[in-house]
């Protein structure tokens, strides 16, 4: 009985003494065997980071000795290894609040367990408490290539979610954050535009786009559109204005609006306009427009463009040349590399309208 006392002092004795000699390290800035990451991510408009330091291998054998099975274990070393969400994030399919979290983990042989401590301010795992966890989720351990340095990385990137793997040694600990990019974005553009950015017709316009684009509250999307229109009318909203409505179901309003849109349009704004119709697949709509542009505005390099490109859709390709060559010589420098690619691609009978 005494000799088993006198070891579970020993044993105790050795991990406070461990606890100590590792943290003693930590008072004073001194190279580190274990060096300090720090890894950041951004998911939509929401960044994850993973501040953490890199224990090495070390000819150690690692998994199930030198970090236990069945154990909580600090997922690093030195200080404890946090996890930051700027915004609400899923862990696994579950919730999880922003905030900054201690990472931790319990490894096991067929599956571990990855919690999230809502104190991130201790020194490793020694003082963990699982009160204070917020989340934990299972996942399983992967076969990995070796790795001597532990290290974190943001594996399989997607719109809305990533996956953080955990690598060291040969093993592999995934987990999947999600993040709910439309909710964000949204709640982020409402506070943007109650800031100095709601006196500018571009603010409203650039979020009404968004929403657009995203196909994610048109309501919304037309109420921000209107709003840049009464900051100042322009071109560009009275168009998103227009393509909203079409997005809406609302053909006639939209005609009317892109009516309006073209009547304050420039030549260079109408022909982005049906370039724009063109990539979309709309062709007959995109040649009618270049010969409104034509007859609106004859004379300049954007004319020879235009008569360029409807000489292509006729199949007379001298002419389109002859056309581009002109353009391309009274357009403005920053176009000209552009266009002169054009004028090559016209030489060679390559249809520019597609």
């Amino acid at each position: 009985m005494h000799k088993r006392m006198l070891l579970a002092s020993l044993a105790i004795g050795a991990l406070i003494l461990g606890a100590i000699e590792s943290y003693a390290q930590s008072i004073l800035n001194l190279p580190r065997a274990s060096q300090h990451a720090l890894i950041t991510q951004r998911v939509g408009i929401t960044d994850i980071s993973i501040n953490y330091s890199r224990p090495l291998v070390n000819n150690r054998q690692i998994w199930g000795k030198l970090v236990p099975y069945g154990q909580v274990w600090r997922a690093g070393a030195n200080e404890n290894t946090t996890i930051e969400f700027s915004d609400p994030v899923t862990i696994e399919g579950n919730q999880l609040a922003k905030g900054i979290y201690g990472l931790h983990m319990i490894p096991g042989e067929n599956e571990w367990t990855v919690i999230f401590s809502k104190t991130a301010t201790a020194w490793g795992s020694f003082s963990y408490k699982q009160e204070d966890d917020a989340l934990r989720v299972s996942v399983k351990p992967q076969p990995s290539e070796f790795r001597e340095a532990l290290a974190y990385d943001f594996d399989d990137m997607k719109p809305d979610s990533t996956l953080v793997t955990m690598r060291w040694e040969k093993v592999a600990v995934p987990f999947r954050i999600g993040v709910p990019v439309g909710d964000v974005v949204q709640a982020d553009l409402k506070n943007q535009l109650r800031g100095g950015s709601q006196y500018i017709w571009e603010s409203w316009d650039e979020a009404a786009n968004y929403l657009l684009a995203s196909k994610t509250n048109l309501p919304q999307a037309l109420d921000y559109a209107n709003r840049s229109i009464q900051v100042e009318s322009r071109f560009d909203n009275l168009l998103t204005k227009s393509q909203v409505l079409q997005a809406l179901g609302k053909k006639d309003e939209s005609a009317a609006v892109r009516a309006q849109a073209l009547d304050v349009a420039n030549a260079l704004q109408v022909h982005g306009l049906a370039r724009q119709l063109q990539t979309q697949g709309h062709q007959d709509q995109a040649l009618e427009l270049f010969r409104t542009n034509l007859k609106k505005y004859p004379k300049g390099w954007v004319a020879h463009n235009e008569v360029a490109r409807l000489s292509v859709a006729k199949g007379d390709f001298d002419s389109a040349v002859k056309e581009m060559k002109l353009a391309a010589s009274e357009a403005p420098d920053i176009y000209k590399s552009a266009l002169d690619g054009l004028v090559k691609r016209l030489e060679a009978k390559d249809d520019i309208n597609k």
